[in-house]
């Protein structure tokens, strides 16, 4: 069997402790959709934005949801919370086995920078296997960066995962984003957003073809999905309406794309014979260094 159903679960919640009505939640899903594999909640639902609820991990927040996985058989991915790690603290996604085993951590790559302060990057990229295929996990802000989702989609995922927590009037822009990436690396994207006081919902998932399969309003709701890993390996082998096969031809195309290596200029390229990317990369590290720093917009002076 190729198939896996996955639910993603867009709960109205608020900042605080949620882990209570979660857990209600994930309950009640289950028994309403008793076939359901995974749960993945929107992006810090544990708890909300306040980093007064970063934990070390293993926590006692991830037993919680451990015990739940286990309770239910279900894999879970609870969203994210905020990690602390010496004197660092991540946003942190955690996968979960339908054993209650922690299979992977993932922390994120692109915080929400300049409005997501305090928090660091993540540099680790996370694929984790289920019996039917293979997954990617992201979270939120990461969907703006097709770096993330082809990292991904050349480690073998055919799932990708985005916990999202977004209040904020560009949603529409992450639902053509959820889309497009499932079309470029022919897989399914699921982006679960929170509803309530800290998000606007609209959750969305797509398929292999770039379709839309289904999207969420802005209150609470639930989003079951059979999704068909043969499908995707299909449309991969095929192409999509049997045309574009994107991640063939990214696989098989030798440029080397200078963009790539401006953060390698001042090490491996300074003495490179090769001009053309040394010139290159020049000019894309002075046009970028133009931009000025990654800040919040200042008040506009008056005249």
């Amino acid at each position: 069997m190729s198939h896996f159903s996955i639910a993603g679960m867009q709960l109205a919640l608020s900042g605080g402790d949620n882990l209570n009505e979660i857990a209600s939640e994930i309950a009640t899903a289950k028994k309403r959709f008793p076939w359901l594999d995974m749960i993945v909640l929107g992006e810090l639902s544990s708890f909300g934005i306040d980093k007064k609820y970063a934990q070390t991990l293993p926590s006692d927040t991830e037993q919680f949801y451990c015990s739940l996985a286990e309770e239910h058989g279900l894999w879970l991915i609870p969203g994210s919370h905020y990690e602390k790690s010496g004197d660092e603290i991540y946003n942190t996604a955690t996968v979960i086995d339908n054993r209650g085993h922690i299979v992977e951590r993932y922390r994120k790559i692109f915080p929400f920078y300049p409005y997501e302060t305090g928090v660091a990057c993540g540099d680790k990229f996370v694929v984790f296997d289920v019996p039917q295929g293979r997954i990617g996990v992201a979270i939120c802000y990461d969907l703006w960066f097709p770096e993330v989702a082809r990292a991904l989609t050349c480690s073998g995922a055919e799932v990708l995962v985005y916990p999202t927590l977004t209040g904020t009037i560009d949603r529409p822009l992450e639902l053509i984003m959820a889309q497009s990436t499932a079309a470029m690396n022919q897989c399914y994207v699921f982006s679960v957003n929170v509803a309530g006081e800290l998000g606007n919902g609209q959750s969305i998932v797509a398929g292999p073809e770039g379709n839309i399969i289904c999207q969420a309003g802005m209150n609470a709701e639930i989003l079951p999905v059979e999704i068909d890993f043969e499908l995707v390996r299909r449309t991969r082998e095929r192409g999509i309406l049997g045309l574009g096969q994107p991640v063939k031809s990214f696989r098989d195309n030798p440029v080397v794309f200078p963009q790539y290596l401006k953060n390698s200029l001042n090490n491996n390229l300074k003495d490179s014979p090769n001009n053309n990317n040394r010139e290159q990369t020049n000019i894309i590290t002075e046009s970028l260094g133009k931009l000025g720093p990654l800040a919040v917009p200042p008040k506009r002076r008056r005249d």
